[in-house]
């Protein structure tokens, strides 16, 4: 029998349990994906720590990519042997999973399947951020946050391909490099900064058009003041823990901001709008727009300590998880 990571509790990395599995044959519109690559993301933290509630017991994991090893009926669009990607629903730590065909592209030639499983959701994150949230366009200057972060350098690059400057901020001197690596013009280290001071002097009291952050409470507030009048803040994560009891009249206060908390499946629910981010963003990677950094690989079995490294912060770039 194949093997998954689950959960039975919320909690910890400790509740994450290396356990066989029984897997069913695929239904109608459903496919059977042998995964070779598997990636990591902070909603998987979410969903494992219960901030995310779900029923439980589940297999954790968002992202992966593979190979199709069955096809159900009134499958059409894909055939055994394919190599896919998807991103959602939830179950993808596992070496085989069944898929719907609505949520699956193909991997065009010239990818391999680790930056496949890499991008899914977070590329598609930094698609609909710089595509459809906010048009990024030449003369824009945007800062976000966590550059040196998985979503963070996908961003920074493709808004810089875009023509705008990129101010972004990291968390320790050491990720500096890899922020300006990935297009940032200016970087600024949180730890010892204070990012709305810099902000300010760089875009000479001005402030950006737009604020990426998938930090959360702790840059909230504070990239509020980073803003233009009539900007708009592109709040997509809780890495720092979530956002409460905010006053919408703070938005007034601070220059008729606009606020917006996006998810990457409400800009992805219709399959030509998934296909769509799937093919400018194979685009971007294809022509080298976007270079994507897998600094971390697991071995499935260890997706717990992957998930200590990333909340402790020790990751940079990608992680991938290989069954």
């Amino acid at each position: 029998m194949p093997y998954a990571i689950r959960i039975h509790e919320t909690g910890g990395p400790e509740k994450m349990r290396w356990e066989e599995v029984s897997v069913d044959s695929p239904g109608p519109g459903q496919v059977l994906v042998r995964n070779t690559a598997i990636g990591l993301n902070f909603i998987d933290v979410y969903q494992r720590t219960g901030l995310y509630p779900l029923s439980l017991p589940l297999t954790l994991g968002m992202e992966g990519a593979g190979v199709i090893e069955a096809v159900g009926p009134k499958v059409k669009e894909f055939k055994v042997g394919d190599r896919v990607a998807y991103a959602n629903p939830i179950g993808s730590y596992a070496e085989v999973c069944v898929r719907p065909v609505e949520r699956l592209v193909k991997i065009p030639a010239g990818v391999d399947d680790k930056i496949a499983a890499a991008i899914m959701l977070k590329g598609m994150t930094a698609w609909y951020l710089v595509k459809r949230t906010y048009k990024v366009k030449k003369g824009d200057t945007v800062l976000v946050h966590a550059a040196a972060g998985g979503v963070g350098q996908i961003l920074c690059q493709w808004a810089k391909h875009l023509g705008a400057t990129v101010i972004g901020t990291v968390g320790s001197d050491d990720k500096a490099p890899l922020a300006k690596k990935a297009g940032c013009k200016h970087v600024i280290v949180i730890s010892r900064e204070k990012f709305v001071d810099r902000v300010k002097e760089i875009t000479k009291g001005k402030g950006v058009a737009v604020v990426y952050d998938g930090v959360g409470k702790d840059t909230f507030m504070d990239s509020l003041d980073c803003l233009a009048p009539l900007g708009l803040m592109a709040s997509f994560g809780n890495a720092s823990g979530a956002v409460t009891q905010f006053n919408p009249g703070v938005l007034a206060q601070k220059g008729a901001l606009f606020l917006t908390r996006p998810t990457l499946f409400t800009y992805t629910a219709k399959r030509e709008d998934l296909l769509k981010a799937a093919q400018d963003l194979f685009a971007v990677v294809k022509n080298k727009a976007v270079k994507i950094s897998i600094n971390q690989t697991y071995p499935l079995r260890d997706a717990a300590q992957a998930h200590i490294d990333l909340e402790a912060r020790k990751t940079t770039g990608s992680t991938v998880l290989l069954p």
